[in-house]
Order: structure tokens, then C-alpha cells, then sequence
């Protein structure tokens, strides 16, 4: 389990361009959950899940990972952080070789480097022909699943993704999206999901936290919080498509799918079978 307990954070402290990005956070990520967070641009996101993943030091409160204080380097494999626009981050000459480099730095044997990279591709979707291809090669979607692989064959515990379907076309989006939530989860990895687009959070995540000028706004269930319009308000974030459809037809139930918006149109008009 993640355990986060009064954390802030403040850039540039005692300078003319102090910041508080962060004030009094506490919440837990329990494991084989999927934690969205989310928030306007600007609400802390970045910075907390930099915290959470060990990147930046802490300066207040206490981020502990499977009981362990967050800077222990037993925790170097157990969080596993994918940002926006990972490919960017490509730099080997094959898509092998990328999704290899950090278990090959673990010091891993040959023969399990070479099984996790065939797992992490299969965990993204990515064709095991595409191997010995340049990752510069390969389509946006493709290099972002090539980015995430290696990531995943590192074997984190816990997975943070940071707007992971940020410039992909619908498809891409739609794949991946698939790919990650369908056998990565199965792993039984937890999950912990940045995203301004209600419609993956109302989609995918078990909890949801709302985020607000560095603090929290909200935590609860996807469904409770596209109930709370005053939230979303507060926070500048979009209900999901089917949830505006509701409100529209002037109907204050809440869907988290399509399906389920349908079923609730046809037993509001009397259509119901």
C-alpha cells in the first residue's frame, strides 16, 4: 500500500517566487486499486505524484510504500512512473533494447531480461516482430506502448501514468487504454492514473481524488463525484459524455458508460423492457 500522510510542498521556499504547490495531502492507494487523480491545470498533480514516486524530496508529511519511507532504496523497483509524452524519453537503436535498459541497469540475466521484455510487449499490445525495429520508426501510439514496456518490465508493484493517452488519435487512445486496464491490471499491479478526461476516470478507477490550488477537493467513488457538480465546477473539470447527456435531457441520475446512460433514457421515458 501507498500511504501519504500530511504532505506539502513548496517551490523556491524563502525566495520572491515561493510557491506552495502542495498543503496537508493524506490519502492511501490500496493495492490492485485503481486511483485516479485529477484536477485543473496547475492543482499539484505533477508534484505529488513526483513525491509519491521519489523523484523530488519530501519537505513535510510522510509518503511511505509498503510500510517503508518512500526514499528507502528498497522501494527503487516497487514504483514504476510513465509521464506525458514518454517517447520522448526513447533513445536505443531497437525497440528491444529500450524496453531492456532498465532491467539490464537492475543487473538482471540475459535470459530474464529477455523473457520481461517479451512480456512487457505483450502487456502493451506491441507485436513481437517489431523487436529489432527503431523505436523512431514506429507510429506515436507505437512508441508510447514501447515507453510504457519498459516501464512494465522493470515489474513495478505500483504504476503511475501521467495523462498516458495525452496527443494519441482516438484508436491509439482506445488501444492502449485497453491494453494497460485489461492484462496490465490483471498483474495485479496498482495503478495510480493522472487525467484531466473524466470519461478514463469514470471508465477505469475504483477512487478518485480531486485536486484544488494544492489541496484536496474530493475523494470518493467516480460515481459520486460526476453526482457532485459543484465539485467539478470548483475544480474546472468537465463531467463525462454520458453524465452531460443526462443532464441535458434533464435527467440528474449518473452513468459511468453508454450502456448504462442508455438504460437509464429508456426506464426514465417508459421504455424500459
Amino acid at each position: 500500500m501507498i500511504s501519504v500522510k500530511d504532505v506539502s510542498y513548496t517551490y523556491m521556499t524563502g525566495t520572491p517566487f515561493e510557491k506552495v504547490a502542495l498543503k496537508n495531502i493524506s490519502f492511501d492507494a490500496a493495492d490492485g486499486e485503481v486511483l485516479a487523480i485529477t484536477g485543473h491545470t496547475g492543482s499539484g498533480k505533477s508534484t505529488l505524484i513526483q513525491l509519491v514516486a521519489g523523484l523530488i524530496k519530501l519537505t513535510s508529511g510522510t509518503v511511505e510504500i509498503d510500510d517503508l519511507p518512500v526514499a528507502d532504496k528498497k522501494n527503487r523497483r516497487s514504483v514504476g512512473i510513465v509521464f506525458q509524452y514518454p517517447e520522448h524519453q526513447l533513445f536505443e537503436e531497437t525497440v528491444e533494447r529500450d524496453i531492456a535498459f532498465g532491467p539490464r541497469n537492475f543487473g538482471l540475466s540475459d535470459a530474464e531480461i529477455s523473457a520481461r521484455v517479451d512480456e512487457a510487449m505483450r502487456q502493451v499490445g506491441l507485436d513481437a516482430g517489431l523487436k529489432k525495429s527503431s523505436p523512431f520508426e514506429l507510429s506515436g501510439g507505437q512508441r508510447r506502448r514501447v515507453a510504457i514496456a519498459g516501464i512494465l518490465a522493470l515489474k513495478p508493484k505500483y504504476l503511475i501514468l501521467d495523462e498516458p493517452t495525452a496527443g494519441l488519435d482516438p484508436l491509439a487512445k482506445e488501444n492502449l487504454l485497453r491494453e494497460i486496464f485489461g492484462d496490465v491490471k490483471k498483474s495485479g499491479v496498482t495503478i495510480i492514473l493522472v487525467s484531466h478526461n473524466m470519461d478514463d476516470v469514470a471508465r477505469f478507477a475504483n477512487r478518485v481524488i480531486v485536486l484544488a490550488q494544492g489541496g484536496i477537493l474530493f475523494v470518493g467513488t467516480p460515481r459520486e463525484l460526476f453526482a457532485r457538480d459543484e465539485i467539478l465546477s470548483r475544480a474546472g473539470l468537465e463531467p463525462p459524455p454520458v453524465t452531460k447527456l443526462l443532464r441535458t435531457l434533464g435527467i440528474t441520475s449518473t452513468a459511468l458508460t453508454p450502456d448504462e446512460a442508455e438504460k437509464i433514457i429508456l426506464r426514465t421515458f417508459g421504455h424500459d423492457k
